[in-house]
């Protein structure tokens, strides 16, 4: 709960003093604006932490550090490649049991976005390859499955405000033959509306489809965000509820909490 507080107290505070530096840096409405689009040509490392209450029969719960680097490539002068990687960090308890844990990785996520430049106003858009990689340390943090599907993204900027749309399809396709085989799908519209400040409000939803239990697990994530520095380092800060609205009793929880530090690198 306290980096919640910390990430909390770090909007409030440390937004408005980067906001009154004068410019010739970065402009923080522009790097918010950036951040809230999932293609953009920019090198971001965001630390995403989650914590879910509730789950299952015996109350357990969740806490998820998902290391998010975000790293462009420039193919050409009209065309990038956007490459996401999503390494989870699970510490749970009481979910596979009454009084029992399980800490260690989970199976990381790898999306490569090909993403044409962006003209002013324009739809932005990006598609390509993501694969699951089961680094998983625990046969219950790990599907033991490679896999391998189509990922895309649409959204449109203007004026401070995003919207869009983002999804995956994964199938496995290789691995343990004695876990089940995955086919999952990954939907998330999103919001925001950034201000001159830095400032920022947001909204998306998480939903994840297993098609082979034929179960849907999703979520509301609405969240205040700002844009300051740590010294001359540029970070994010996101904050805000995790509110569950469809899935399985076994692995919905009753509710849960989010905050988001993003280490921000010039391109």
């Amino acid at each position: 709960m306290r980096i919640f507080l910390i990430v909390a107290l770090g909007i409030l505070l440390g937004n408005q003093s980067y906001s009154q530096k004068p410019s010739g840096g970065a402009n923080p409405q522009e790097v918010a604006d950036k951040l809230s689009n999932p293609v953009a040509s920019m090198i971001s490392v965001p630390f995403q932490n989650n914590i879910d209450y509730g789950i299952g029969s015996h109350n357990g719960s969740k806490y998820t550090l998902n290391f998010q680097p975000v790293i462009p490539i420039k193919l050409s002068e009209n065309w990038n490649l956007i490459t996401r990687y999503i390494i989870p960090i699970i510490d749970q308890r009481d979910i596979t049991g009454e009084n029992t844990s399980q800490f260690g990785l989970s199976d990381a996520t790898i999306s490569g976005f090909f993403s044409p430049k962006p003209k002013p106003g324009g739809i932005i858009w990006g598609a390509g390859p993501a694969f699951l990689v089961p680094i998983g340390t625990s046969d219950y943090l790990s599907t033991k499955k490679w896999g391998v599907g189509p990922t895309a993204l649409v959204l449109r900027q203007s004026n401070g405000l995003t919207y869009g749309f983002l999804a995956n399809q994964i199938w496995s396709f290789a691995g343990s033959e004695n876990h089940p085989d995955v086919n999952q799908l990954f939907l998330q519209p999103f919001f925001a509306k950034n201000f001159k400040s830095g400032a920022g409000l947001g909204l998306n939803a998480e939903i994840t489809q297993n098609w082979e239990a034929s179960t849907t697990l999703g979520f509301i994530n609405p969240t205040i965000s700002g844009v300051t520095k740590l010294g001359s380092q540029i970070v994010s800060l996101f904050v805000g509820p995790r509110i569950p609205f469809t899935g399985p009793s076994a692995s919905r929880p009753d509710w849960g909490l989010r905050a988001v530090l993003t280490l921000v690198f010039a391109q």
